[in-house]
């Protein structure tokens, strides 16, 4: 028989991970619409963990993994983490808001998960807590494939920290899918500009839904830098895009089709952030 632990205190909940066999429930939007097997043994609810709600601020920004989509959403953030609230607002319904958290979204890894992109603009590091202590890796370095990630069986995703110096300029986030609203992205993209003068300083560009992970794109951040804001989408090129994605042909759409929706969405959010 299975059982079913909702812990308030954190170090209750690491010891119970340390003794194996528990599988961790945040929201429950990716687990519930799985297969049966999905919620097979000892499950670990960590949505009363006080550690792991809430937008707080320090150095940088802290977001408890258990934050809902929905209180991103409505949260009075800076416009560098407006493409963060509009990633929020369209990953699924209200109902999926409400319920659905920021560190389910990452610990589910799916290679389309509308956080990633935006969170790889902030420079995002997430958290890792075990009875063994806490550990911090970057975002980029935690999703490590499809639904695969750098967390050890003993160990809970407790957080996510944005650095100071990713809390400037503003951003802006963009999907496309076969419909407006609750669809699966075929491309989705996120953009985070800081200008001075009229003059791009810095840069930060993602695309998601395009390989097995989300990805930053680093010719394309480097042909921007610099430039002057006017214009600056025509400065995108296709192949500075397509050098960072590794895009498949699914039921959604081809890889070519993929490619060019990815660099056409940049375009826009660039266009976007830069006026």
């Amino acid at each position: 028989m299975s059982a079913y632990a909702r812990p308030t205190r954190l170090d209750d909940a690491l010891a119970l991970l340390a003794g194996g066999g528990w599988r961790v429930l945040a929201g429950g939007t990716d687990v519930y619409p799985g297969q049966p097997a999905a919620l097979a043994g000892d499950v670990l609810d960590v949505t009363a963990l006080p550690e792991m709600r809430g937008i707080g601020t320090g150095d940088g920004l802290r977001i408890g993994a258990c934050t809902t989509w929905s209180e991103i959403a409505e949260a009075a953030l800076p416009p560098a983490l407006h493409g963060l609230q509009q990633a929020a607002r369209q990953v699924g319904g209200r109902q999926i808001q409400n319920a659905g958290t920021i560190g389910g979204n990452l610990c589910n890894a799916s290679p389309a998960a509308d956080g990633v992109p935006a969170l790889l603009t902030l420079d995002a590091v997430v958290e890792l807590a075990s009875a063994r202590g806490t550990r911090r890796l970057p975002l980029a370095n935690f999703l490590t494939g499809p639904r695969q990630t750098a967390r050890a069986a003993d160990e809970v995703l407790l957080a996510l920290h944005l650095p100071a110096s990713a809390l400037t300029g503003r951003s802006a986030f963009l999907k496309l899918g076969a419909r407006a609203h609750l669809v699966i992205s075929i491309a989705m993209v996120a953009v985070r500009c800081v200008a001075i003068g009229g003059i791009v300083t810095e840069m930060a560009a993602s695309v998601g839904a395009c390989g097995p992970v989300a990805t930053r794109l680093p010719r394309v951040e480097a042909a921007l830098t610099g430039a002057p804001v006017a214009g600056l989408a025509g400065r995108i090129r296709p192949e500075d895009v397509a050098a960072h994605l590794s895009p498949i042909d699914d039921v959604r759409a081809s890889a070519a089709y993929r490619a060019e929706a990815a660099t056409e969405l940049l375009c826009r959010a660039v266009t976007e952030v830069a006026r």
